[in-house]
């Protein structure tokens, strides 16, 4: 049972994954699917071994340098900043933008002991100081750590010149104001804009 008991604690550490949870994971891998559980091992053992940083933009890659990074396609005059590899996807999967990103890979949050270095920020400034970025993109989540985050990056900027602006928010299209939460109706109201 040992080995049993090592694998639910491992699985319980995973984001949203309660005891329970992890209890029916290892069961049903053990079980039902055991090809399925060393196919999962070898994918982590092998993710784990061979994916590492980008050296310019800090995203996951196989590669010194991302994808996206050595794009010439993507223009280089735009920075776009986000917390994790998964924000990142979310904004590609929008094919709205050309541009190229900084992944911080966490947020500020100085009472778990993460600051500016944990989050590369000299690394940051460096890229978006290069002479080629022309406008840095804040994509941070709306979150108290994500707008800390935005605040700290913005203002470290601020002597320099940099274009910094932030991601919208507000009230989803197709959405009737009745049903949105307050905060954002709120926001959207501070961030309101000129109709063309």
């Amino acid at each position: 049972m040992e080995s049993l008991g090592v694998l639910i604690q491992a699985l319980k550490r995973l984001p949203g994954v309660g005891v329970r949870s992890a209890q029916r994971m290892a069961y049903h891998l053990l079980q039902h699917d055991r090809a399925t559980a060393l196919n999962l091992a070898q994918a982590l053992q092998q993710a784990v071994t061979h994916v590492q940083h980008c050296e310019r933009c800090h995203t996951f890659t196989e590669h010194t340098i991302c994808d996206h990074c050595a794009d010439p396609e993507r223009d280089p005059h735009y920075l776009c900043v986000v917390e994790t590899p998964a924000d990142q996807a979310a904004l590609e999967r929008t094919k709205a933008y050309r541009g190229l990103y900084f992944v911080l890979m966490g947020k500020l949050s100085p009472f778990d002991g993460v600051g500016p270095n944990e989050i590369g920020m000299k690394k940051l400034l460096q890229r978006t100081l290069d002479g080629v970025v022309q406008e840095l993109i804040l994509a941070t989540n709306f979150t108290a750590e994500g707008e800390i985050t935005a605040h700290v990056i913005s203002e470290a900027l601020k002597p320099h010149g940099i274009r910094v602006t932030r991601l919208a928010r507000g009230v989803p299209a197709g959405s009737e104001l009745e049903y949105v939460d307050l905060g954002t109706i709120a926001h959207a109201l501070a961030d309101r804009r000129p109709k063309n």
